[in-house]
C-alpha cells in the first residue's frame, strides 16, 4: 500500500482527485459500452424490448450491487489498491463483450454483460478515496469533482457508436480494454492514498452489518436510488428512447445521449460545491422538485430537437446537482470508519435505482402511440415522494455525531498541516 506523507498532502491532494476522476471516467465508460448500441444489438439480433432492456440493465445491476463489497474493501485495502484492480478487472469482460456482440449471440452478450459490471463498482472506491484527501469543509466539493468521472458514460454515448463505424466492433471493445490498462499502469505509478488513511482491517461482513444498522445509511440510499439511478437509466435507455421515439440514427441517438450525460456530470459537482455552503437537504429538495416537474414535461414529447434537448438537459442539471447533494450529505453524515462502507451501500442502491428503470421503461412503451408515459409519471411520482421525505423527515442541520467525531478531529489536524506545508 503507498500512502503520501502529511508533507505532501498540499502538493497530491489535486493530482490524486484528478487521476481519481480519469480512473472513474474509464471504467464508466466501460461499464458504458452496451448501453449505446443496444439499438443496434436489438436490430440485428431481432431483439423485443424487454430482451434490449435486459441488456442494457443487466451491467448496472451486478455494478451496483458489487459496490457494497468494493466500499468494505477499499476501508480495509484503501483507494489506490482497489483503482487499479477494478480497472484491471474489467478488462477481460470489455473484450469479451465486444466477441460476444460480433458473434450476433444474446445469451452470450447477457452474460459478458453481466460481468461488464465489474466497471461500475468503480464509484465505491473513489468516495472514501476523496474524503480522505479532503477535510469536511471541502467534501462536497470533492466528491463532486471525483462524481464528474460520469462523463464516461457520454463518452461511451459519444464515441462508440463512432468508433465502431470507423474501426469495428471487436476492435473498439479492444481499444477501451488498452486504455483500462493504461489507467493501471498510471494508477501504480503515481496514485499516492491520503496520509490520513488508516485500514479498517475488521472482517467486511461485520463492517457491512455495522453500516446497515447505520439511519443515514438508508436515509441516504434512498434519496440516491433516485437522483443517481435516474441519472444512470437514461444514460443507458436514453439512446433507445430518442430512437424509438425521435427516429434519430444509432449516431445521433449517442451524441445527444452524451449531451444528457455531460449536463448532469456538470451539475454534480455544482450540487457538491453548494453543499459545502448550504445544508445539503434544500439542494436535494431543489433536484426532487426540478426532477418531477422535468419528468411530467418529457410525457408531452416536446418536438425535436430544440425543446427535446432543453426538456432532457434540464432533467439531468437537476438529478446531477442532486447526485453531488447527497453524497456530500453522506460525507458529512458518515462516520470515518465506516465511511467505505457507507458509501458501498449508498452506491449500490444508486445503481439499484438505475437497474429498473430501463425494464420498467421497456415494459410500458406503447407502441400504439409510441409513448413513455407510464415510465416517465412513475419517475415523476417518485421524485415526488422523496422530496415530501426529504422536506419533513430528515434535518437540514446535522445533531452532532460522537461517532464522526474521529473524523473532524483528523481532518483538522490535516488542514493544520496543510496549512503549515510551504
Amino acid at each position: 500500500m503507498t500512502t503520501a506523507t502529511p508533507s505532501d498532502v498540499g502538493r497530491l491532494q489535486g493530482a490524486n482527485l484528478a487521476l481519481a476522476t480519469w480512473v472513474s471516467a474509464i471504467n464508466f465508460w466501460a461499464w458504458n459500452m452496451i448501453g449505446p448500441l443496444s439499438t443496434t444489438y436489438a436490430a440485428d439480433m431481432s431483439l423485443s424490448s424487454t430482451e434490449a432492456s435486459m441488456l442494457v440493465a443487466t451491467p448496472v445491476l451486478v455494478g451496483s450491487v458489487g459496490r457494497i463489497a468494493v466500499g468494505a474493501m477499499t476501508d480495509r485495502y484503501g483507494g489506490r489498491a482497489m483503482f487499479i484492480a477494478i480497472s484491471l478487472l474489467s478488462i477481460v469482460p470489455v473484450v469479451a463483450v465486444g466477441f460476444a456482440a460480433e458473434a450476433g449471440s444474446f445469451p452470450l452478450l447477457l452474460v459478458c454483460g453481466f460481468f461488464l459490471g465489474i466497471a461500475g463498482t468503480i464509484f465505491a472506491v473513489g468516495i472514501p478515496f476523496a474524503n480522505n484527501w479532503y477535510e469536511p469543509a471541502r467534501r462536497g466539493f470533492a466528491t463532486g469533482v471525483f462524481g464528474a468521472g460520469m462523463v464516461g458514460t457520454a463518452l461511451s454515448a459519444f464515441f462508440t457508436p463512432r468508433f465502431v463505424n470507423w474501426f469495428g466492433l471487436v476492435p473498439t471493445h479492444l481499444m477501451v480494454a488498452g486504455a483500462l490498462a493504461v489507467t493501471a499502469v498510471v494508477c501504480i505509478l503515481v496514485m499516492r492514498n491520503a496520509p490520513y488513511f488508516t485500514p479498517n482491517t475488521d472482517p467486511v461482513l461485520p463492517k457491512l452489518a455495522v453500516a446497515a444498522k447505520l439511519r443515514v445509511t438508508w436515509e441516504m440510499s434512498f434519496l440516491y436510488a433516485v437522483v443517481f439511478g435516474g441519472f444512470v437509466a437514461f444514460s443507458t435507455y436514453l439512446p433507445t428512447y430518442i430512437k424509438t421515439i425521435y427516429d434519430f440514427s444509432t449516431v445521433d441517438a449517442g451524441t445527444r445521449t452524451a449531451g444528457f450525460a455531460v449536463a448532469a456530470v456538470l451539475a454534480r459537482p455544482v450540487g457538491g460545491a453548494l453543499s459545502d455552503r448550504v445544508p445539503p437537504k434544500y439542494v436535494v429538495l431543489t433536484s426532487f422538485a426540478g426532477t418531477a416537474v422535468m419528468a411530467v414535461i418529457a410525457t408531452f414529447k416536446p418536438p425535436a430537437d430544440l425543446w427535446s434537448a432543453v426538456t432532457f438537459i434540464m432533467l439531468a442539471i437537476f438529478l446531477g446537482i442532486g447526485t453531488g447533494g447527497v453524497f456530500a450529505w453522506v460525507a458529512r453524515r458518515a462516520p470515518t470508519h465506516a465511511v467505505g462502507s457507507v458509501t458501498g451501500i449508498v452506491a449500490a442502491a444508486g445503481g439499484l435505482g438505475g437497474y429498473f428503470p430501463p425494464l420498467v421503461m421497456g415494459a410500458t412503451y406503447n407502441a400504439e402511440d409510441n409513448n413513455y408515459t407510464v415510465g416517465l409519471l412513475l419517475l415523476a411520482a417518485t421524485a415526488v415522494v422523496c422530496l415530501l421525505y426529504t422536506a419533513f423527515r430528515l434535518r437540514a442541520h446535522e445533531q452532532p455525531n460522537p461517532e464522526a467525531g474521529e473524523s473532524r478531529n483528523r481532518a483538522d489536524r490535516g488542514s493544520e498541516i496543510r496549512k503549515e506545508t510551504p
